[in-house]
């Protein structure tokens, strides 16, 4: 009997699209270098048709200025896994939220010293109470004696605070 490690099973279990999707989730944000593209959200499809593939991103903001470098280290990342025949689509609807950030995203903006976005968009919220935004927490101290200096940080997407405890300043990742 052969022995079959686990990693040969994924291999050979795999799907297309999924070695796809993988491929493409190892982009980084050019703004961000810790988060990857599936980090942040805007990865949204995978497709492959007659061996064309097609990679979905949705910009943070309509007028983000990283999405052309996106497109460029996504159509990269595939070529140096010998895949040419790459599309990537920019789709604006739905827009994008801060609700699709992975779980690990936003550990890994908050080890970066970007406080990650608190609480859900108006676009998740259903009826019912509604949550209010008390303070954001220093990714430095994890004080919430924290101030808002500007509502527009180093990017649109991003606010900056200082905090009132280590007097650091940090950039927050504003809840869209």
């Amino acid at each position: 009997m052969t022995a079959v490690y686990i990693s040969d099973f994924e291999s050979r279990t795999r799907t297309p699209r999924q070695t796809a999707w993988d491929i493409a989730a190892t982009v980084c944000d050019p703004e961000i270098p810790v988060l990857t593209i599936e980090d942040l959200g805007i990865l949204r499809n995978v497709d492959i048709q007659n061996g064309q593939v097609t990679v979905t991103i949705t910009p943070t903001y309509s007028g983000c200025p990283a999405m052309d470098a996106i497109r460029d280290d996504v159509i990269t990342a595939f070529a140096k896994e010998g895949i040419a025949d790459v599309t990537v689509d920019l789709v604006l609807a739905p827009a994008w939220t801060t609700d699709w950030m992975t779980e690990a995203g936003k550990a890994k903006l908050q080890e970066y010293g970007i406080a990650p976005p608190s609480g859900m968009s108006n676009a998740a919220r259903h009826a019912g109470p509604i949550r209010l935004q008390l303070a954001v927490k220093c990714p430095q101290c994890a004080s919430l004696n924290t101030k808002e200096l500007t509502r527009f940080g180093s990017t649109s997407c991003k606010a900056l605070y200082v905090c009132q405890d280590c007097k650091e300043p940090f950039d927050y990742f504003k809840v869209l």
